[in-house]
């Protein structure tokens, strides 16, 4: 059974709501969940980039198809030190039958242990493929992340920009002499042309 809302809760709740529809009269709400996340970000900046990652990381595991699961899992485990274990007992104990070191068991498989060549061939290329499919998904995912990088760099530069030309501007109407930075100023001032940039790098770096 749900409990009633006392007078003032409900106050709140409605004095809340009020302000959320004069914020955003289409009631979409948001500008009140633009200033909900810029209070998060102000009390504390650290923890509210640590849970942006996290769930960026919790979005990219979960956009992953079946297929990746199962090979993420297979690597997981062929790189751990039980899988090195579970290998090395596997082959002395093959060897040790087959050598006929036990008399008690008649060799399957004696030397040059072919059936354990063709095991080992088989679990090379099924491991491999595997590795493959998982570093094709880290490969595109590191390539979204290149790409964040490169989308939140040019906006920062796109807000610095803007704010030396405010601060020009705002340097001009109080009178205050600039001259002597006036050249690095308007360089820093202009907005950065990303391809031109790139085009400049491709040609000075030396070729491998």
């Amino acid at each position: 059974m749900a409990v009633p809302q006392s007078p003032v809760d409900f106050k709140e709740a409605n004095r809340s709501s009020i302000e959320c529809e004069n914020a955003d009269p289409g009631g979409a709400g948001v500008p009140c969940m633009k200033n909900e996340v810029s209070d998060q970000v102000a009390k504390n900046p650290t923890q509210f980039n640590i849970a942006a990652i996290a769930k960026l990381e919790e979005e990219a595991l979960h956009r992953r198809t079946r297929t990746e699961r199962d090979s993420d899992a297979i690597v997981k485990f062929i790189g751990s030190a039980k899988f090195l274990v579970l290998h090395v007992i596997l082959v002395l104990v093959w060897v040790t039958l087959n050598l006929n070191l036990l008399p008690i068991m008649k060799p399957f498989d004696p030397f040059p242990f072919g059936i354990l060549a063709l095991f080992v061939a088989s679990e090379s290329v099924f491991l491999t493929i595997c590795v493959l499919i998982s570093q094709n998904r880290m490969a595109r995912q590191a390539e979204r992340r290149s790409h964040l990088d490169l989308q939140v760099g040019m906006l920062a530069e796109q807000e610095l920009t803007m704010m030396l030309q405010m601060l020009q501007k705002l340097c001009q109407h109080a009178g205050v002499d600039v001259k002597s930075a006036n050249q690095q100023v308007q360089g820093f001032s202009e907005t950065t042309d990303v391809h031109k940039l790139a085009s400049e790098l491709e040609e000075k770096l030396p070729e491998q």
